[in-house]
């Protein structure tokens, strides 16, 4: 059975939803029938690997131009190709190969697929980032942010549109290192399913990455006092809280 603290008007009640905001763990069925849980990527990553993209994208692009300013008049005409090719045919190309991800995506272990769990389709990767035009809109890509702020899939409007969802890839996930963490007592009191749900988040912790359960434990940095705070010392208090909660005190 899991404890909950003492009621004292100086500890509210956890928020209603509590359950709701630690995970945004996305169920999906194979055709076969095989049920796949799918990890959603949320802003902060997708935003470094489009940084990452649009760098590489850049150098290719200065390569282009100076070969075209060596061609002279038709070389015009080449860097223009290159740069359609680059802003269109870039993330489609590497959509489509095995890893379903472009090399930022990749570096940040990160892959597009469909809905379904299964590698993204040539009409969906087309689908999608013929929509990037619709997501940039307004104030660069403020529909994109809104969209994948406010859906728990945390998709764009292209994602919508196409059946497409940008998810963790587990091969890239290496479990963090949980070992001592000092059990400590939650800084506010919290209904039963808030506890429910911190316990499963340190449960599952071994088969995130670090970075993964940083960004949970963020979400539950209030139950240890560190409201607004991030990072292993935070995620190491609220898996303690976890620790107190199962009754290792």
């Amino acid at each position: 059975m899991i404890g909950s603290p003492t009621r004292s008007s100086s500890t509210p009640e956890g928020p209603p939803g509590a359950t709701d905001v630690l995970d945004t763990v996305v169920a999906a069925e194979t055709p076969e029938g095989i049920l796949l849980e799918l990890r959603p990527a949320g802003v902060t990553p997708r935003l470094y690997a489009f940084l990452l993209d649009w760098m590489v994208r850049l150098v290719l692009m200065y390569a282009a131009w100076m070969v075209a300013a060596v061609l002279g008049g038709i070389g015009i005409a080449f860097g223009l190709i290159v740069l359609f090719a680059l802003e269109w045919l870039y993330p489609v190309v590497f959509e489509l190969t095995p890893s379903g991800a472009t090399p930022g995506k990749r570096t940040f272990g990160l892959k597009v697929v469909m809905d379904n769990g299964l590698p993204v389709t040539a009409a969906a990767s087309v689908a999608r980032n013929v929509l990037r035009v619709a997501d940039f809109l307004p104030f660069v890509y403020g529909f994109a942010v809104v969209s994948v702020l406010l859906r728990r899939d945390c998709k764009r409007l292209g994602d919508v549109a196409a059946g497409t969802i940008v998810v963790y890839d587990r091969r890239a996930v290496s479990p963090p290192v949980a070992e001592g963490v000092e059990p400590r007592v939650p800084s506010m009191r919290l209904s039963p399913g808030a506890q429910a749900a911190v316990v499963a988040l340190a449960a599952r912790a071994p088969r995130l990455s670090g970075e993964r359960v940083d960004e949970l434990a963020a979400l539950a940095a209030p139950i240890s006092g560190d409201a607004g705070n991030s990072g292993p010392d935070v995620t190491r208090r609220v898996l303690g809280v976890a620790q107190w909660l199962v009754g290792r005190r």
